[in-house]
């Protein structure tokens, strides 16, 4: 077995954002490792899942632990499933764990699960849910979080699926949730479903997407606008795009546009791609994982639109929209347009301009910034 510091210690968070207030491991993925290792030590090959594991700190920590193989794994983030694959196989593990999306066969069997508590209360709701419907009636469930994300209603949703329900003593300003003792479950309540008059359009909404069904502030605004974004556009791309309401109503006022959705949140893929077929546009909008456009190739899209976000995990950071706007600057063809959204503060216009072009304020409210960018244009932005 490997010594579990040493291979704590070679994690990185690549191929997502890496700075110096950014980590791989954190004092919540030891403290999970610490209070689950007497059950990990009896739970056997096979009986080991692990939910939203960071960059691979809880797959890989348990294993060489315990050296457990056949764990099997599900990332919400695409960016987390790369991380956990290119870490895995620099500390040699890379044959002990399978991913797996969220449902039977990641959870069948499973006595022990470990679990980064999501933020969103809807996805931890989807995941207990999903753990009590399909694995071990005797699984127990370690999920942590540090203190700052922990909040009461967490033990709440827990308690909707597990009748026993505790935490841990705080560790380094962690904690962790204890579950045991599946209640039987009703019918499967995610995704949801609700129709947005304002738009005339039904929204499917898995528990992990952003916003569930719910129109967001940044994303109404931009809509806003949807008219005068690139009228001679053919190929646009939504990019983050969430549960698809941008794509789909781009798609529904524009019947000569294809569209194609990115997201790397497999709960907003999934999501977006049952709100496209809802609309009957999924001839026309195609629904791909995708972290930031990478797959995607040079000169392939007339308009881009984005609601990027500015949190990566808990930390409040820009990384990870400066990404998207780098990749748009290679994806969108000469004269093509980048319509963005951001919270005011932020103030992204001198970044877009430098990454994709031209960039003009086209909208600003109270809160938010629309800003339309032409790949190609440059030239001095006016006071």
């Amino acid at each position: 077995m490997q010594e579990v510091d040493d291979v704590l210690g070679r994690l990185r968070r690549y191929p997502d954002v890496e700075a110096v207030n950014l980590y791989a491991v954190d004092a919540a993925d030891r403290l999970i490792l610490d209070v689950a290792a007497d059950a990990l030590a009896v739970a056997g090959d096979g009986g080991v899942a692990v939910i939203d594991d960071g960059y691979g700190a809880l797959t890989l920590g348990a294993v060489a632990a315990h050296d457990l193989r056949r764990v099997r794994v599900h990332q919400d983030l695409l960016t987390g499933e790369l991380a956990l694959a290119n870490n895995a196989r620099a500390v040699g593990l890379a044959d002990r764990y399978t991913a797996h999306a969220l449902g039977r066969e990641l959870l069948e069997g499973v006595r022990v699960v470990l679990l980064r508590l999501p933020r969103a209360l809807s996805g931890l709701a989807e995941i207990a849910d999903a753990i009590a419907r399909y694995a071990d009636p005797g699984v127990r469930v370690f999920a942590g979080a540090r203190d700052k994300y922990l909040t009461p209603a967490m033990n709440d949703v827990l308690a909707e699926s597990f009748s026993s329900v505790q935490a841990s003593r705080g560790r380094q300003k962690s904690r962790i949730l204890t579950a045991r003792d599946p209640k039987s479950p009703g019918p499967v309540p995610y995704p949801i479903r609700e129709q947005l008059e304002e738009l005339d359009l039904e929204v499917v909404a898995h528990g992990a997407a952003f916003s569930g069904p719910r129109l967001d502030l940044g994303t109404r605004f931009l809509i806003e606008h949807l008219r005068r974004m690139k009228p001679d556009a053919h190929q646009a791309i939504d990019l983050g795009c969430g549960t698809g309401i941008l794509a789909v109503a781009l798609a529904k006022a524009r019947p000569h546009l294809t569209v194609v959705g990115t997201d790397q949140s497999a709960a907003a893929v999934a999501s977006a791609r049952a709100t496209a077929a809802a609309n009957g546009v999924a001839d026309r909008v195609t629904v791909v994982r995708d972290d930031a456009m990478s797959a995607i190739g040079d000169n392939s899209a007339d308009l881009v639109l984005c609601n990027p976000p500015f949190h990566i995990g808990a930390a409040v950071h820009t990384g990870s929209a400066i990404k998207m706007f780098t990749e748009t600057g290679r994806v969108l063809r000469p004269g093509g347009e980048l319509w963005t959204v951001y919270n005011s503060h932020l103030n992204y216009r001198g970044v877009v301009e430098r990454f994709v072009g031209k960039t003009d304020v086209v909208g600003r409210n109270r809160k938010f910034t629309v800003t339309r960018s032409v790949r190609g244009l440059r030239g001095a932005r006016p006071d």
